[in-house]
């Protein structure tokens, strides 16, 4: 049978730290740094019987950092285009090579990597890894790459600004400055001549703090001076497209089992459609999400560019975000709308490394005011769910651990012991803690466990009740799955207090879903709780819904 993917993002780097002292812009020796040897088989087996079957380990390849490897025969990076102390898990230094900070033994760190997919494949989970396909860290240059293979940039042509063949862009006569980053009182220590394009389609050689300045801009046959037009030389696909593919072969080739790609709308759709398929001629069973976020390009990134998967971050991430912040819950109707025939290509999710926590001063200042949320996401269609990591304890990202500064989200830029983190992994969560991930365990082993989840049809009771005016239609979503004999009916309670309800069920869904009239025994999956539900086309149904959270009652027809 075919499982719904429930992901479980997770940054090796925070998730295994165990610093004592967690200074800001501290070292790796103060605050501590993950290994993938963190992820021992009992860690797998908790992340699996959370009801995750994906696992994403976010910023395993080799990055730009601060920390001192040299020793190690492993180059210094210049710091003044290093974000944090920990460097951007998005500036890659080597396409070829793990993160020297995720290892035990760093001269043996693709051999810790390889028993890691192992290890997570005996424990039921699927391997997804980050490909980053649009920059690469200023300072790039790959000292793994397998014999015969040239590395980016080697055989550009660097007195032209664009050519087909170049892997990167060049600013011909200029020479790249730090001036908007340092500020005027520090001297520029880092060399780049001609400078180069920065990855945010920054064409300018002094870039500003607030640009991708780490990174530089790959090459993908697009003229930025041309209309962005696309370039292909008689046929022949540009050079980066054929190591691009090296890269995704190398890696597929581990037995990794996914590749998450960072802001695959910033290289060009006919990339994916050439790359994509000649991934799956050998590995057909890889997954491929793309982090796309204009919804006019969805269908084409899917059909045209083969993605299995877009995230779902302007459309029903957004929408929930601003529902738990008091915006009318009816709005989620005309999001799932807007994708309805794309619904099982997109990735649902409540938080990731990018987006500030939901338990976060910025957002809702509470974990549980999420959990209406989670219900809604994780239960409404059949597409995959992901999860972040500290998002089922209740993390806030409140901390300030350097670079990031104090802003809802956890770090990707530093070193640092997440403390809800630790303490779970020391058996040391509170009550609460404890019961909140009970919850989301509750909820996400649903998405496999139930066929009227996992695969049934969907259908909005939305329409039926904004008349009735014993539902509060702004801060209540409720709606059926059903398969076969089963029907569940989802109601999510985004208020802080408890309501009793009558909830409409039109003629029309008990066609859609095969419900027959009855009186029939419901049973709440969240709570195990049971009671009697009327179901009539004639008569709503009655019911209580605690606060911040709700119901998924389950009815055998």
């Amino acid at each position: 049978m075919n499982q719904r993917p429930i992901i479980y993002q997770v940054l090796p780097r925070l998730y295994g730290a165990e610093g004592l002292k967690n200074e800001k812009n501290g070292s790796i020796k103060q605050n501590g740094c993950g290994k993938l040897n963190s992820f021992t088989t009992e860690a797998l087996n908790a992340i699996r019987q959370l009801g995750c079957n994906y696992i994403w380990y976010t910023g395993i390849i080799e990055h730009s950092l601060k920390t001192d490897y040299t020793s190690l025969g492993i180059e210094l990076d210049n710091p003044e285009i290093v974000k944090g102390n920990a460097g951007s898990p998005y500036a890659i230094k080597d396409y070829y090579d793990i993160d020297p900070d995720l290892s035990v033994n760093v001269n043996e760190r693709m051999k810790e990597f390889e028993a890691l997919v192992r290890r997570t494949h005996k424990a039921n989970l699927k391997v997804i890894i980050d490909f980053v396909p649009n920059h690469v860290a200023r300072q790039y240059k790959s000292d793994s790459k397998p014999n015969g293979y040239s590395d980016l940039g080697t055989d550009d042509n660097k007195e032209v600004r664009f050519d087909i063949n170049n892997n990167f862009y060049y600013l011909v006569g200029e020479q790249f400055s730090t001036y908007n980053i340092n500020g005027s009182d520090n001297p520029q220590t880092y060399e780049e001549n001609p400078a180069k394009a920065t990855g945010n389609n920054c064409f300018s050689s002094c870039p500003s703090k607030n640009d991708w300045y780490e990174t530089v801009k790959l090459n993908y046959g697009i003229n930025f001076d041309n209309n962005q037009s696309l370039c292909i030389d008689n046929g022949n696909v540009p050079d980066t497209w054929n190591k691009m593919y090296q890269i995704l072969s190398f890696w597929a080739d581990k037995g990794i089992d996914g590749f998450r790609c960072d802001m695959a709308e910033m290289v060009p759709c006919e990339f994916w459609g050439w790359v994509i398929p000649k991934i799956k001629e050998k590995h057909k069973d890889i997954i491929f999400i793309a982090e796309v976020y204009n919804p006019n390009e969805y269908r084409n990134y899917i059909y045209n560019g083969h993605f299995d998967y877009l995230y779902d971050k302007v459309g029903l991430y957004d929408t929930l975000k601003n529902v738990i912040n008091g915006d009318s819950a009816s709005n989620i109707t005309h999001c799932w709308q807007s994708v309805d025939d794309i619904h099982d290509k997109m990735v649902n999710f409540l938080e990731n490394h990018d987006e500030q926590r939901i338990a976060s001063d910025f957002v809702a200042g509470c974990p549980l005011k999420g959990l209406p949320a989670l219900l809604v996401s994780a239960l409404m269609r059949n597409n995959p769910f992901m999860l972040y990591f500290g998002q089922e304890l209740g993390e806030k990202g409140m901390d300030e651990e350097g670079f990031s500064g104090r802003d809802g989200r956890t770090s990707i830029f530093d070193y640092w012991t997440i403390d809800k983190v630790y303490r779970y992994r020391k058996g040391k969560l509170t009550e609460e803690e404890s019961e909140l991930r009970d919850y989301y365990q509750n909820v996400l082993k649903l998405c496999n466990n139930e066929d009227a989840i996992q695969k049934g049809t969907f259908f909005d009771l939305m329409y039926a009740n904004y008349d009735n005016t014993d539902i509060n239609t702004n801060r209540i979503y409720t709606f059926i799955r059903n398969y076969k004999k089963d029907v569940i009916i989802v109601i999510a309670n985004f208020e802080d207090s408890p309501a009793d309800i009558t909830i409409n069920i039109p003629s029309q869904a008990f066609e859609y879903c095969n419900i027959q009239p009855g009186t029939y025994k419901a049973t709440d999956l969240v709570s195990m709780l049971t009671e009697d539900i009327s179901l009539s086309t004639s008569e709503p149904i009655k019911t209580s819904v605690p606060p911040l959270s709700g119901k998924v009652l389950k009815i055998k027809m």
